[in-house]
């Protein structure tokens, strides 16, 4: 079957606006329900971080209340530990977009860290978007996208829908007051038509190849669409 590049964030923390370092990573459900997915139809997956550092997750996404209980936080913790590709990522510097007939980006506050400001992973992402092979990116993942700037100055995304997490669900998340800035504010400005729903909900998007999640629970249905694009 095909190899699927999965970009993950290799910050442990998100600066808020006082300075603060907010612990995070990636999150936990976002990462775990794409590759059992992608996994199950044969695809084999690489991961790929900033530097190739270890992508850490956030602790927080392993609590019973993000996962409707105990029993399904063991079962997603259980699932990170099988997933062997965590542990031996490869630089952005070294991905050969060839090799490869999708790129996934899951989210977590990492992202707000470090892939917004990647220029690495910008380029691959305009790669991979004018490619036009099947780009999936789910909740704070999207804030990479800022990164994907063309040489004219030019956001690779402008003018596309897509689903991100939401000043709403950051604001009852209870960071929104305290971040330097707004996912969906960001990726407004830089063009994008992000296009909300019911905080929370499942709620994807998509437009030419690319396919948006706008939070944890839309996981799952961008793994959907994406495995569909893969035939």
């Amino acid at each position: 079957m095909s190899k699927i590049l999965f970009v993950l964030t290799g910050a442990d923390h998100w600066t808020l606006a006082d300075g603060t370092a907010h612990p995070t990573g990636f999150w936990a459900e976002e990462a775990v329900v794409p590759y059992r997915a992608l996994k199950a139809a044969g695809h084999e997956i690489v991961v790929a971080t900033p530097g190739g550092v270890l992508p850490p997750v956030d602790r927080a996404s392993l609590a019973a209340e993000v996962n409707g209980g105990q029993d399904k936080a063991d079962e997603i913790a259980r699932a990170l530990e099988e997933m062997t590709e965590l542990r031996t990522p490869v630089k952005l510097t070294e991905v050969d977009l060839d090799d490869f007939a999708a790129v996934f980006y899951p989210g977590g506050h990492g992202p707000m860290e470090d892939l917004a400001v990647d220029a690495e992973s910008g380029r691959l992402l305009v790669a991979a978007l004018d490619s036009g092979r099947p780009l999936a990116v789910v909740c704070h993942g999207p804030a990479a996208l800022l990164a994907a700037v063309r040489p004219d100055g030019t956001n690779a995304f402008a003018g596309y829908r897509a689903a991100a997490f939401t000043n709403e669900e950051e604001t009852q998340g209870g960071l929104a007051g305290r971040a330097r800035w707004l996912l969906e504010d960001r990726l407004t400005e830089a063009g994008v038509d992000v296009r909300t729903a019911e905080p929370w909900a499942p709620h994807v998007v998509v437009d030419r190849n690319l396919v948006t999640g706008q939070n944890p629970a839309s996981s799952a249905p961008v793994a959907e669409e994406l495995l569909k694009r893969l035939g």
